[in-house]
């Protein structure tokens, strides 16, 4: 019964969303129908679509696995955006340096450095800083995103990863290093099978970590009480440095990914605030790695399908924007509505205890 309610309250808070997204182009005068007909058209009418949807899924997905491992450790990682950044930024570094390693070495080269550049950025500052003296990390997370955004665009701007000439951006990565794309459709769409399985085998580990492990369940745990979780013998400092460290990879290799996928060079506006919307992915997904994969896909197809509503119907792309606020919105009712219920319950006991005057 709690899993089928897992599921049925984000499809619930989703569908309620879309419904009074409907009435709200209905009230802007446009046709509700026709406006969703060319968003849905814009995700999955073609092969190219198609492409472009699971492109755009798969940095969504991957990230927000990260933020699920520490949402369930009790922590609010809120940086992934500068993690996914300090990902891709060691991933491009790596990627136009050491040229003469062979492609198979060189790929995985990239990846690991965006991983490791992505856990040590959430980790050393945010991590230890949260473990030893108490300091917020939804605070020390944004900020170090910032740092790390400012950071890579100095590199890229006059900084010594700018490629020769007046444009802000890096040398490309080698060839080798570059994913290939799918033939025929997919390939306009910059659809790289490689990116597909890197996110399938991200998907296993995380719920494998979460559901199959020591560490996952001391995670878990501390999410769930910290100081139980102290009681029973978890190193709680230990396994906050680690929740976040994880949750970093997780968006570093997402960075890594979409350089040697997508991008293949650092530029100025290379994220697309993936960060921020897989934070929206991991909260509808309630936490669940599988659930992150059907809301990555939710969001991706809302990307690309709204470009292509504005295109079609006239209808300002910010109406996606809208969509996902009203899905946060009813998502958060979730847990808002218990509680009022509770307080009214408590309230109507307290009166039916008073005697009259």
């Amino acid at each position: 019964m709690k899993a089928l309610r897992s599921i049925l309250l984000p499809v619930a808070a989703s569908l309620v969303a879309i419904i009074i997204g409907a009435i709200l182009v209905a009230a802007l005068g446009y046709h509700p129908l026709s406006v969703y007909a060319s968003l849905v058209s814009g995700a999955f009418g073609s092969p190219v679509n198609i492409g472009n949807t699971l492109t755009a899924s798969l940095p969504l997905i991957i990230i927000g696995l990260g933020i699920a491992i520490s949402f369930q450790s009790g922590l609010f990682n809120i940086g992934a955006d500068g993690q996914y950044w300090m990902g891709a930024t060691a991933a491009a570094w790596v990627g136009y340096h050491f040229t003469s390693l062979p492609g198979v070495v060189h790929m995985i080269l990239c990846l690991v450095a965006g991983m490791i550049a992505g856990a040590l950025w959430a980790a050393v500052i945010p991590g230890l800083t949260k473990a030893f003296v108490g300091a917020h990390e939804v605070i020390t997370t944004m900020m170090m995103s910032y740092i790390a955004i400012l950071f890579a665009r100095y590199l890229i701007e006059g900084g010594p990863m700018q490629q020769k000439g007046y444009i802000p951006q890096s040398p490309p990565i080698a060839p080798n290093t570059q994913f290939p794309y799918f033939a025929q459709g997919f390939q306009q769409a910059q659809l790289s099978p490689i990116s597909i399985v890197i996110t399938v085998i991200a998907v296993a580990a995380a719920w494998f970590l979460l559901y199959k492990t020591t560490l996952g369940f001391s995670l878990r745990s501390v999410g769930l009480n910290a100081r139980a979780a102290r009681y029973a013998g978890i190193g709680v400092k230990s396994s906050i440095v680690t929740a976040l460290g994880l949750s970093g990879l997780f968006a570093g290799l997402a960075g890594s990914v979409q350089m040697l996928g997508v991008d293949h060079q650092l530029l100025d506006g290379f994220s697309s605030n993936y960060g921020y919307t897989a934070i929206v992915v991991a909260l509808l997904a309630r936490n669940n790695p599988i659930g992150v994969v059907i809301a990555g896909l939710f969001f991706g197809a809302l990307t690309t399908g709204g470009q292509n509503m504005q295109i079609a119907s006239n209808v300002p792309a910010s109406l996606t924007d809208v969509l996902t606020g009203l899905i946060i919105f009813f998502v958060g009712c979730e847990r808002i509505i218990p509680q009022v219920i509770g307080w009214y319950r408590r309230r109507r006991s307290l009166r039916a205890q008073t005697p009259a005057s």
